[in-house]
């Protein structure tokens, strides 16, 4: 029985402190760990990063922190973790070859959140589609269309094609196109488009609209009608601009001309 006990206290002798040092690493560790994921995101705060990417940096910060004080624990008491760490990086490399589009995806997210090419609310095209940026997150951007469609674009699609972001600026150029007949007065034409333009408050002045003639067709005189408006405005200065127009033209005798085609009919007697 004493040999026992004498056998038990050299173990506890000589592991014991072992044992006591491998949790004094995962406690201390583990605070220490807090303390870094938290002066990270009030780092981010300050810097004013989005909040998505501080979320995902504070937590991959503190779950990388948190398996090297495991590990150091481990190694506390005595084990190898060479082989550990090999595992542990053979599972990484194949976690990454078999999510490669995903981490892709992740890559563009977090690109297109420091750059910012746009935000929620912004009206955009790109990745093939269009509509009004609801949300944008590590992998997808969340969009709603015209029409109401709810759609997800990975982040490396969006990423890869050009982006045309129509919300950045605070203005937009209406550009319209008119066709009169060659037997009309262009200067006539002119004039009343002008009137049409100087009737409608939302029209900016500055620049300065424009009625030009822009091409001389197989058919009509082409005249180009170039406004700039609110980028709130725009549409609403699209569709009253040539419905006015439309409206203005027929009051005064000028003619949109229209395609025609005059068909002629041989018979052959038998």
């Amino acid at each position: 029985m004493s040999a026992v006990s004498e056998r038990m206290w050299q173990l506890l002798s000589l592991y014991g402190l072992q044992v006591v040092a491998a949790l004094a690493i995962l406690v201390l560790g583990f605070w220490a760990s807090r303390l870094i994921r938290n002066a990270i995101r009030r780092l981010m705060h300050k810097k004013k990063v989005d909040e998505t990417l501080t979320s995902f940096a504070c937590n991959l910060a503190y779950a990388a922190l948190l398996v090297f004080v495991i590990i150091a624990a481990v190694n506390k008491l005595g084990f190898q973790t060479t082989s550990f760490i090999a595992i542990i990086g053979a599972a990484g490399l194949a976690i990454g070859l078999a999510l490669q589009g995903s981490l892709a995806n992740f890559a563009a997210g977090v690109l297109m959140i420091i750059f910012r090419p746009f935000k929620a609310g912004d009206y955009i095209e790109g990745g093939g589609t269009a509509g009004t940026v609801e949300e944008i997150e590590i992998f997808t951007t969340k969009l709603v269309s015209p029409d109401n469609k709810y759609i997800i674009v990975p982040n490396a699609k969006m990423l890869s094609d050009n982006i045309v972001n129509y919300s950045t600026k605070e203005t937009r150029r209406v550009t319209l196109t008119f066709g009169i007949s060659y037997g009309d007065d262009v200067d006539k034409a002119r004039s009343v488009i002008q009137a049409v333009i100087d009737q409608d408050d939302r029209i900016l002045q500055d620049p300065m609209p424009a009625v030009l003639v822009s091409a001389l067709s197989e058919s009509s005189v082409d005249l180009s009608v170039r406004v700039w408006t609110k980028n709130a405005d725009f549409w609403g200065v699209h569709f009253d601009l040539m419905e006015k127009v439309k409206k203005a033209f027929d009051a005064q005798g000028l003619t949109i001309p229209f395609p025609q085609r005059d068909v002629h009919l041989y018979q052959q007697s038998p």
